[in-house]
């Protein structure tokens, strides 16, 4: 009788592996946990039946830590049987019992708190949104005046730049010397016409003349020496 009775004790403490499963709102660790503490009776259908359940949802379940099952532990070993049994049968006490436990609140004041600031700083950009928009408008503003303005000076400027560099080129210079030499030649030419002609007496012709021959030696003797250093 005494092995009977203990028999009728277990069986009223521990509560039966169908009736636990049935409550789906629990997580998969919690509902799977209680059963695979029984130990196994190789000749028990009922046993043979749970295990087959349990290893249909094992891919559902997440693995526990060691070190998170002692955690989970010490929050449970001094609750009595039927606070056991009413966390697992009321879904409330349930939802009560996971709030009070301390990484629980911690966790989620640590959301809270980014909860918070995300939307301090969703405030603060949208008290920020009138400026943005000014900035933008300015920046189009930019854009399309004082920038268009800006390009044309630029445009102008390197027109300018690229002429000077052309005219102050080698080749540039070297024809205009050539130049310069042809106006003196034929200025020569021409006051030797006029002393032939009698327009001037032959010392006017002879000073003048002597100053344009000079003239025009030293811009021919620069671009033989300009030429040359050139490769021309």
């Amino acid at each position: 009788m005494l092995l009977t009775f203990r028999g009728s004790q277990e069986q009223q403490v521990d509560p039966r592996p169908q009736e636990i499963t049935t409550n789906s709102w629990y997580p998969p660790s919690v509902v799977s946990s209680p059963s695979s503490s029984n130990p196994a009776t190789p000749n028990s259908s009922n046993s043979d039946t749970h295990t087959q359940r349990v290893g249909d949802r094992s891919h559902l379940s997440s693995p526990v830590s060691p070190t998170e099952a002692a955690g989970i532990i010490v929050y449970l070993k001094d609750k009595s049987v039927d606070e056991l049994r009413k966390l697992l049968s009321n879904q409330e006490a349930y939802q009560q019992f996971l709030l009070s436990i301390d990484p629980v609140r911690t966790q989620n004041n640590v959301r809270n708190e980014l909860r918070n600031e995300t939307m301090q700083l969703a405030r603060e950009n949208l008290e920020k949104e009138p400026q943005i928009t000014e900035l933008r408008n300015q920046c189009m503003i930019i854009r399309t005046t004082e920038l268009a303005s800006a390009e044309e000076k630029l445009n102008d400027l390197t027109k300018r730049k690229a002429e000077i560099l052309k005219y102050y080129s080698p080749g540039s210079l070297l024809h205009k010397l050539q130049e310069c030499m042809d106006k003196t030649d034929k200025e020569s030419e021409a006051l030797h016409e006029q002393l032939l002609g009698k327009e001037i007496d032959l010392a006017t012709f002879v000073q003048k003349y002597k100053q344009l021959r000079n003239v025009y030696h030293k811009r021919s003797l620069t671009y033989l020496a300009a030429k040359t250093s050139l490769g021309g």
